[in-house]
């Protein structure tokens, strides 16, 4: 009789281990003598500043039933202010152009906030394209076309064997220029070409790892090679390939950060521009790693339901 072992020594010796790795990062920290300011960050990430309305020339506040009316010195028409939250001036006050009159409460998301939603963006736009090229050239690797082989073979050895960096330079200095792009077209190109190449490469080995005989039995059944290879080939070839590919999928949100080489102002680049702003070097790189890891862990969850759900259905 098999007894079957407790899973609770493996997770208590884990615990353990995350104590001390977590001991030994706060030891780190002390030892390095670093002032954190987390709250420098806040504003970069959400936004609840008042709003000033500023005065649009010089001249005297009058307030009435709470309305500010500037009376400019040297125009007939009026400044009026009905709506506002903060009154920062006073009834017979003198301003002067540019200075604040009141304050109006907003909410709006900051620019490591704006910067993660780029990079949410580019990087799913990236991904649809890269799983209709990686599709195409998956089947064309496999075709019984010379010709098709040929080419597919061509952009898989050409795309793998470049660097992405010089890829993004390519598409958008030399093909963006001929194609008219904007920068955010032209990185979504050379992610999406990028990581094409790579889900054809994987596509390809998950219809080869199908019994040939499941073609043969299709097609004896009176199936054309392209319903035998929608309806019984491709669907266990995705079953199969499924863990690949979301590994290639979270390596296309991480490469995402190298758009920023051609200012597209993703996750990447926003977190650059917050740190010369606030100087808290640790504070944005470690907010920037977080979000990252909360978009890539989404993605791998999703996947991995969505592998769980079709290995039920089996």
């Amino acid at each position: 009789m098999k007894f079957k072992s407790s899973p609770w020594p493996g997770h208590l010796i884990y615990v353990l281990l995350m104590l001390i790795l977590i001991g030994a990062t706060s030891w780190s920290i002390k030892s390095m003598n670093y002032n954190w300011h987390w709250e420098r960050l806040w504003p970069y990430i959400v936004n609840t500043a008042d709003e000033q309305v500023r005065a649009q020339g010089d001249g005297t506040v009058s307030i009435n039933n709470h309305e500010v009316v500037l009376k400019l010195d040297y125009q007939d028409k009026p400044q009026v202010i009905k709506k506002y939250d903060t009154l920062l001036v006073h009834d017979g006050d003198l301003v002067y152009q540019g200075d604040p009159l009141v304050g109006i409460e907003q909410w709006e998301f900051g620019p490591i906030i704006k910067g993660l939603w780029t990079t949410i963006e580019i990087s799913f736009i990236s991904l649809a394209f890269a799983i209709v090229l990686g599709l195409v050239f998956g089947l064309m690797r496999i075709a019984k076309n010379q010709v098709a082989r040929d080419l597919s073979l061509t952009y898989v050895e050409i795309i793998r064997g470049t660097p992405l960096l010089v890829q993004i330079f390519i598409v958008y200095f030399f093909i963006g220029t001929v194609m008219d792009f904007d920068r955010f077209t032209a990185g979504v190109v050379a992610l999406s070409v990028f990581t094409g190449a790579y889900v054809a490469e994987i596509i390809r080995s998950g219809i080869q790892a199908i019994p040939k005989g499941q073609m043969e039995a299709a097609r004896s059944l009176g199936m054309s090679y392209p319903k035998a290879m929608r309806y019984i080939i491709l669907p266990q070839a995705m079953k199969k390939t499924l863990p690949p590919l979301a590994g290639q999928f979270i390596n296309l949100i991480k490469d995402s950060s190298l758009v920023s080489v051609i200012s597209i102002t993703d996750l990447t680049k926003a977190g650059r521009e917050v740190v010369s702003g606030t100087f808290a070097s640790f504070e944005v790189w470690f907010t920037v790693a977080a979000l990252y890891l909360v978009v890539t862990g989404t993605l791998s969850w999703s996947i991995q339901r969505l592998e769980k759900r079709l290995s039920a259905s089996d």
